[in-house]
């Protein structure tokens, strides 16, 4: 089986990750782990962007990813250093196109917003599976931005979680 590069994420019906300020206290009020732990068991390797992991070091004690091998993109590598990351700058499809040849499971990419925009402008997301919350922040960090290319997809499937939808689309 080929590795993927899946994008798993939550976002509220109007498109939003975070709220300004960065906070997802906000899904806090779902129960359930909307298909999560099912999720988490398919991959072996998480990628995060350096502000996502700034903020996972903050709301957990204890990383949430140290049964995987996990990457963390910043422009400055070399001024961080943790025992359960490599941190990394180049760019996305090279680097995911060495990972895709290493045996393994698919690549969670886990967000954030920036990173996610910089794999979409390099075409390096393969599937999308986004879990739409059904609430209205007015305003906040948008899933998508800034993004110069079309990218057509096809709808593999969808589940209910409750109140929440997930939408799982791959490459048209």
């Amino acid at each position: 089986m080929e590795r993927k590069t899946v994008l798993y994420i939550a976002v509220s019906l109007d498109g939003m990750i975070a709220k300004e300020d960065g906070s997802i206290d906000w899904l806090d009020e779902f129960e359930g782990d909307n298909g999560y732990s099912d999720f988490y068991q398919t991959v072996d390797t998480v990628i995060l962007g350096r502000s996502t992991y700034e903020h996972v070091k903050v709301l957990t004690p204890v990383f949430p990813y140290q049964d995987k091998t996990c990457y963390v993109f910043t422009g400055s590598p070399d001024s961080y250093q943790d025992e359960h990351v490599t941190f990394i700058n180049e760019g996305a499809r090279a680097f995911t196109a060495r990972l895709k040849q290493e045996k393994g499971s698919n690549i969670w990419i886990a967000g954030g917003a920036e990173l996610v925009n910089a794999f979409m402008k390099e075409d390096a997301i393969d599937e999308f599976i986004i879990t739409v919350i059904p609430v209205v922040l007015g305003s906040g960090i948008p899933l998508f931005h800034e993004l110069t290319n079309e990218t057509k997809l096809r709808l593999k499937g969808t589940k209910q979680f409750g109140q929440a939808v997930q939408l799982h689309y791959v490459r048209a």
